[in-house]
């Protein structure tokens, strides 16, 4: 793929080879979506609604508390992505992510920084030395209406510029017709480009329309070798709810038992209080358990969550709280 990038050949056939190629390396695979989608099953929505409402309402004690607000924060991807985002911007926000709190060293970093693909540079120098890694949108984020060759082309620039983690969004006018094998075919090619890098798939649950098929969405994405399901891109409403990221971690629990293969999972967008971030870790307690409890299993996809975390633990310490302009905005 670097022959590609450093245009040794004409980049839109080459790169079309490289799907073709992609794609029929995998075809095998096709097994492993039929089997899948078999047992996806329906889902009981006022079930889903009523479960997620009641784990909802738990409290928990101050320690506990403190304890869940401390991982909120490791397990946060800092993200922006927006068309005016400046390469200072960026500067500032890879030092909030490694020092949310600059005057109280006891509040750890965020686990990953979430940028567009042509400021990863920009952030992979901003974070050297730190245990905070780059995540990069792709595959033409948000909407994904794009050439399968561009995707992948994007993916490789955004791993070779030094991206941690990939971040890319399905193909929601195929799923929604029912052609399952594109979206399955195109996640397996930008998994195999992606290398070494983690990639998280994009659901946009906001367009899936019904729970059904955010969890035959979930089962495809997870057969096709995601590491992470995610909820949204944050440019949707509604993006992540509740019920929808709960019918994520029961197809995550099912693809387990199943399979026997981990996969993380990111909600985001939407997440805003401290409140909401503790009654999403009682729902990952509840439905997946311990071993997810950890930012290699769990995301939070937030721009302005942050900040009300921070207000939360100094309230909890001091009994006081902070105004909002006591913490920086980036």
């Amino acid at each position: 793929m670097s022959r590609v990038l450093e245009g040794q050949a004409p980049a839109g056939r080459s790169a079309e080879r490289l799907a073709n190629a992609l794609v029929r390396s995998w075809v095998g695979r096709g097994d492993a979506l039929e089997s899948m989608l078999e047992y996806v099953g329906g889902v009981d929505q006022v079930g889903i609604e009523e479960r997620a409402q009641s784990l909802q309402r738990r409290s928990i004690k101050r320690e506990a508390k403190l304890w869940a607000l401390d991982l909120a924060i490791q397990m946060m991807d800092l993200t922006t992505l927006e068309g005016k985002d400046t390469e200072g911007k960026i500067r500032a926000l890879c030092a909030k992510g490694i020092r949310p709190d600059p005057s109280d060293p006891s509040i750890p970093s965020v686990a990953a920084i979430c940028i567009y693909p042509a400021l990863v540079p920009v952030a992979k120098r901003a974070l050297a030395g730190s245990n905070v890694k780059v995540a990069s949108v792709s595959t033409g984020f948000p909407a994904g209406q794009t050439y399968t060759d561009v995707k992948l082309i994007e993916t490789c620039q955004a791993v070779e510029a030094g991206a941690d983690e990939i971040d890319m969004v399905i193909d929601r006018g195929a799923f929604l017709q029912g052609d399952y094998r594109q979206v399955f075919n195109e996640i397996v090619a930008v998994k195999e480009a992606t290398g070494t890098a983690h990639l998280k798939v994009i659901l946009e649950t906001g367009e899936l329309e019904t729970y059904d098929n955010v969890r035959r969405a979930s089962i495809l994405a997870m057969a096709a070798g995601a590491d992470f399901i995610k909820t949204s891109t944050g440019k949707v409403q509604p993006a992540a709810t509740l019920p929808v990221t709960l019918v994520m971690m029961e197809a995550v629990r099912d693809f387990h038992r199943r399979t026997g293969r981990i996969v993380g999972l990111k909600p985001a967008g939407g997440i805003k209080t401290a409140k909401e971030a503790i009654s999403y870790l009682v729902v990952l307690y509840e439905t997946l358990g311990p071993r997810w409890m950890t930012p290699d299993l769990f995301r939070f996809g937030a721009s302005s969550l942050l900040n009300d975390v921070l207000m939360q633990i100094r309230k909890e310490r001091t009994g006081r709280y902070q105004g909002p302009d006591y913490f920086t905005i980036d």
